[in-house]
């Protein structure tokens, strides 16, 4: 089946529903959402705890009721959602292969979206050694296994042990406390602040070392920033943070992708190296909340319209990167405009003095006076890159030790 949209959304999270709210409700033509899922809304709909803003009576929203929500506005926007839908590659310029209940499709669109997201980096993937015992999950696979332990009554576990120190991380210790288990320890590379994850001990400069048990997990072994080492008792271990996005589709397109996130690059509105084709959300930059990538989606409306409506796609716009102690800078693609920046840094960095440099020629030398911290991100005034010349080569963002 062939067929033809104005617009397709590869992904149905927070950010691929806010933009075609966004485009549909503009007037953007056939707006089309691809699910492979069978219930679109994203990883929110896993999280059954508060955090999602609020409703219309000011009552706070858990992730179930924040897809709900986002789903019902795109549907009455005039969105298609589509689910247990999968876009497999690309047969040409806004050509998407497609793989539906129904059969093999091929689907152009005018304008594409890719909001995919991202996974978190499983046990395997961070080569911890050891047996493959049960009890050794991610935060997503914890959210999912926690509602249905209490429809069958069949605990998830007793004790946890925590693996890493970003707001995920605490959003894990929140599941599993509430669902009755006692969490034993937080474990993370990084220095942790005092009380960061209430009663529960953490162990900081402390890394996993070696998975214990046969059948199911006994406990884990760690190692301190001192050389010490130890066994920590848990049937039970949460591995938090490392994201990967869900680039297949952008790799297949051949869209460079960012070293620090290895997503697509994007410039300010969301616009990547292939035009007619942007990337917003978790697929930019995991991690984030369901709020922030919302806001994405909602903010590639404009750029999305102005493709449509014949605007030129922007031609020499200059790569910007993040080096020293920073992690990430978001968009990696300078235009003509002044955009404001996204960073994240390595490691918890006090009052840092950060520098800009094109082709090795400093334009910019400031301290900040608070902090960065590596579970936050900090935006950076437009100012930052005022001074970029196009005409130029890369534009660094770095740190003076």
């Amino acid at each position: 089946m062939n067929r033809t949209v104005d617009v397709l959304v590869v992904g149905a999270g927070p950010a691929g529903l806010a933009a075609a709210t966004g485009l549909a409700a503009a007037g953007a033509g056939r707006v089309e959402v691809l699910e492979r899922e069978r219930t679109p809304g994203g990883v929110p709909r896993h999280c059954v705890r508060p955090g999602f803003g609020a409703d219309l009576r000011g009552r706070p929203l858990d992730g179930p009721a924040f897809a709900r929500r986002a789903v019902r506005a795109a549907l009455r926007a005039g969105a298609t959602v589509r689910t247990g839908v999968s876009a497999t590659g690309w047969t040409g310029p806004l050509t998407l292969d497609v793989t539906a209940p129904t059969g093999l499709e091929t689907i152009r669109a005018r304008a594409v979206v890719l909001a995919t997201g991202a996974r978190e980096r499983p046990r395997s993937a961070r080569l911890v050694p050891g047996s493959r015992p049960a009890g050794v999950l991610t935060t997503g696979e914890l959210q999912q296994l926690v509602p249905s332990a209490r429809t069958s009554r069949e605990p998830v576990g007793r004790r946890a042990v925590v693996v890493g120190g970003d707001p995920v991380a605490r959003g894990a210790v929140r599941t599993l406390r509430a669902a009755g288990i006692d969490v034993v320890a937080v474990v993370c590379e990084r220095p942790a602040r005092h009380g960061a994850f209430g009663p529960v001990p953490v162990l900081a400069e402390t890394v996993v070392t070696e998975l214990h048990g046969r059948g199911r997990l006994t406990g884990v072994a760690v190692r301190g920033g001192d050389g010490r080492t130890g066994v920590l008792r848990c049937d039970t271990v949460v591995f938090t943070g490392d994201w990967i996005p869900d680039h297949e589709l952008a790799r297949a397109c051949g869209l460079p992708l960012a070293p620090g996130t290895r997503g697509p690059v994007t410039d300010g509105a969301f616009r990547t190296a292939e035009p007619g084709v942007f990337a917003v959300g978790s697929l930019l930059h995991g991690g984030e909340s369901a709020r922030t990538a919302a806001a994405e989606g909602r903010a590639v409306t404009a750029a999305v319209l102005g493709h449509l409506a014949g605007r030129p796609w922007p031609e020499g716009r200059v790569p910007i990167t993040a080096a020293g102690a920073l992690h990430r800078v978001t968009p990696g693609l300078l235009g003509p405009d002044p955009v404001p920046l996204l960073v994240r840094p390595q490691r918890r960095l006090v009052r840092p003095v950060l520098t800009v440099a094109q082709d090795g020629v400093p334009s910019r030398r400031e301290r900040l006076r608070g902090t960065l911290d590596p579970g936050r991100p900090v935006r950076l005034g437009e100012w930052w890159t005022s001074g970029v010349d196009l005409a130029g080569g890369p534009v660094v963002l770095g740190t003076e030790e």
